[in-house]
């Protein structure tokens, strides 16, 4: 394995700017982190115990995909459809992985570890900096701070959700659908993603009346599609004001 070559001028980090990087990657990480404890606890009042639970933080390492395993199984669906919605969603990390990729420059072992804590926080941070030093140093401890503070939040989370007893004397055993809830209302600020996510609620209720827990999931996924060919159709329709910008819209830089 040859070393990495040297730094060129242009991209030393001042100490400075290097201790800005490291506050905001570890405030991210350990906000983020801290709540995995309410991971921990839906996954045992969903019915895996602390063993399963801590595999998913380790082996599966996202949030919204890791609700959406312990929220279907919880509803009583199968195993099937719950590794299918949890795959529909963590296809975003797949896209997460063409963007960090061209800062990281990574491969073997350290690819592998890059591709396991590409995540919403560690993207964002690394993302955020506008020099590759700054991204490369926001991205690995962001993801490493997450994962770490994650797992053990996950572990004590299952251990007091163990110890509650019933889920259903504490309302718990629909949770897990509302902490999924709250994780996707922040990403509802743009007009196509409040008509996906409404378009999407009517075929999941439409089909919950006849096919099994975690199907109605994975055919509202069909919700994305449609509007995502509405919105291309619209944008053809429509004149432009200069060669490749729509009237009103910003430049494109």
């Amino acid at each position: 394995m040859s070393p990495e070559p040297p730094a060129r001028p242009d991209e030393v980090l001042p100490d400075e700017r290097r201790r800005e990087v490291r506050r905001q990657a570890l405030s991210v990480g350990a906000a983020t982190g801290a709540y995995g404890i309410s991971f921990g606890a839906l996954s045992v009042a969903s019915g895996l115990d602390v063993w399963q639970t801590q595999a998913l933080s380790l082996l599966l390492f996202s949030g919204g995909s890791q609700f959406a395993v312990v929220g279907v199984l919880g509803a009583g669906g199968s195993g099937v459809a719950a590794v299918l919605t949890s795959t529909l969603l963590g296809v975003r990390n797949g896209l997460y992985a063409l963007q960090t990729s061209r800062f990281l420059g990574v491969a073997g072992l350290r690819r592998l570890a890059a591709a396991q804590i590409t995540i919403d926080e560690s993207t964002a941070v690394g993302v955020a900096q506008p020099e590759p030093p700054a991204q490369r140093i926001g991205f690995w401890l962001t993801g490493i701070a997450v994962f770490i503070g994650w797992n053990v939040m996950t572990l004590v989370g299952a251990l007091v959700g163990n110890a509650i007893g019933d889920p259903r004397t504490y309302g718990l055993d629909a949770a897990a659908a509302a902490a999924f809830a709250a994780l996707l209302w922040p990403r509802l600020r743009s007009g196509d993603a409040a008509a996906t996510a409404v378009l999407a609620a009517f075929i999941a209720l439409v089909a919950s009346r006849s096919l099994p827990p975690g199907v109605p999931v994975i055919l509202a996924a069909l919700a994305a599609v449609v509007v995502g060919l509405r919105r291309g159709g619209r944008h053809e329709a429509l004149p432009t004001s200069r060669a490749g910008e729509l009237p009103g819209a910003d430049p494109v830089p």
